[in-house]
C-alpha cells in the first residue's frame, strides 16, 4: 500500500521534496494543500509542477477517506464509523457535538484500548491497532461539520498517550501556521496517565489535559481501572505538581459517577484532598451502563449534590451533559464490530 502524506509535519514534508528533486518551498505549498485547502488527490495541486505530483501519484497517497456509516442522535450527536487506512478489516468511531457556541470533534487515537477500564465499552474491545497522524486527521476532515469545528477532544476510543508520537504529530499540524493554525486551547487531550507519555505530553504540549480519575481512593479505583497497578494516581498528582496550570493550558480530572460506588461524601473527601495542591477543575459525568458491567448509574440529585460540595469546598465542578446516549456515541460507549 503507498505512503499516506497526511499528517506528514512540514519538516517530513520538506525531506519528501528534496528526496524528489525539488526546492524546499515546494514543501509549504504540499502542506497548504493537505491542511488549509484539504485536497484529496495530488492532481488538485494545480501550483505544483505536473512532473511532481506524477512522481508523487507514483508512490504515496494523500490519505482521505470517507466514513463507513453515520448515526444521529435525539439531541443532534452524530457518530461516524471510519476503517483505518492500513488496517481495512477494522473499524472505529467519532462523534460529534454540536452545541450553541461550540462544535466538538470527539476523536479516536486508537482501534479498541489496551487498558480495560471496567466501566469502558473501548476497553472490552480489547486492543487491535494504532492510529496513524493521517488516521487521526482524516476524522477532522470527514465529517461533514469540518469547517464549523471549534474544538478537538481526544476523547474518542483508546489511550491517547499510548500513541503519543501520531497524537503529538496532530496536534503539531492542528496548531501550526502551515497547517490549522489554531490555538492549542481549542484541543483536549484525555488521558489515565501513563508515565512516558504524560511527561512528555507535559514537556512538549501547550494543550489542555484532562486526567481520567472516577476515585480518589486507590483501592477503589484499581476496581475500576487496572492500570491504577502501573500508574498509581498519586504518582500522576505528583507529576502534574511540577507544571503550571494557571495559564493559558488547562489541567481537568474526569469523574465518573456510579451509583453507591464513588458518590458519598467520603469519595468527595478524598478527591478534595488529593486535588488540594493543583489548580484544576473537576467534571462529573453520568455513567452510561454498558452490558455485562455490575456498575449503576447514580441518580441527578446526588450527582447535583456531589457538584454542590465540591464547589462548597472550593474545587471548581461541573456535570457535563450527556450526549449521543441513544446512538452509543456518550462517555465510554464506543465500540466496534471488528475482524482480526
Amino acid at each position: 500500500m503507498k505512503e499516506n502524506i497526511l499528517g506528514y509535519t512540514l519538516e517530513q514534508l520538506q525531506e519528501l521534496v528534496r528526496t524528489l528533486g525539488q526546492p524546499s518551498y515546494r514543501a509549504r505549498q504540499v502542506a497548504e494543500w493537505l491542511y488549509q485547502k484539504r485536497a484529496a488527490t495530488f492532481e488538485e495541486m494545480t501550483n505544483l509542477p505536473k512532473a511532481l505530483r506524477e512522481k508523487l501519484e507514483a508512490d504515496y497517497q494523500v490519505g482521505r477517506t470517507s466514513t463507513v456509516a453515520s448515526q444521529v442522535s435525539s439531541d443532534g450527536t452524530e457518530k461516524y464509523l471510519f476503517r483505518p487506512l492500513h488496517h481495512p478489516e477494522l473499524t472505529f468511531e467519532t462523534v460529534y457535538i454540536p452545541e450553541s457556541d461550540r462544535a466538538t470533534l470527539c476523536v479516536s487515537s486508537q482501534v479498541g484500548c489496551k487498558m480495560n477500564c471496567l466501566f469502558c465499552a473501548t476497553g472490552k474491545m480489547g486492543f487491535h491497532a494504532q492510529l496513524t497522524p493521517a488516521d487521526i486527521l482524516n476524522q477532522i476532515f470527514a465529517t461533514p461539520h469540518a469547517e464549523e469545528l471549534t474544538n478537538i477532544v481526544f476523547m474518542g476510543m483508546g489511550e491517547p498517550l499510548d500513541n503519543y508520537d501520531a497524537v503529538s504529530r496532530a496536534i503539531e499540524i492542528l496548531t501550526s501556521d502551515y497547517g490549522y493554525g489554531w490555538s492549542p486551547k481549542r484541543i483536549t487531550v484525555s488521558t489515565v496517565g501513563p508515565r512516558k507519555g504524560l511527561k512528555r505530553f507535559l514537556e512538549e504540549q501547550t494543550a489542555h489535559l484532562a486526567i481520567s480519575i472516577h476515585s480518589a481512593i486507590p483501592e477503589e479505583r484499581l476496581k475500576l481501572m487496572p492500570v491504577e497497578k502501573a500508574f498509581p494516581i498519586q504518582e500522576v498528582i505528583e507529576t502534574l505538581k511540577g507544571y503550571d496550570f494557571s495559564g493559558q493550558r488547562r489541567l481537568s480530572f474526569e469523574y465518573i459517577v456510579f451509583g453507591g460506588t464513588n458518590d458519598t461524601t467520603a469519595h468527595a473527601d478524598a478527591l478534595l484532598h488529593l486535588l488540594k495542591p493543583l489548580d484544576c477543575r473537576v467534571n462529573l459525568i453520568r455513567y452510561h451502563a454498558i452490558p455485562g458491567v455490575p456498575l449503576q448509574t447514580s441518580d441527578d440529585a446526588r450527582l447535583q449534590r456531589m457538584e454542590e460540595y465540591l464547589n462548597k469546598h472550593g474545587l471548581r465542578t461541573t456535570i457535563r451533559r450527556s450526549r449521543g446516549e441513544d446512538i452509543s456515541a456518550a462517555c465510554g460507549m464506543l465500540a466496534t464490530e471488528h475482524r482480526r
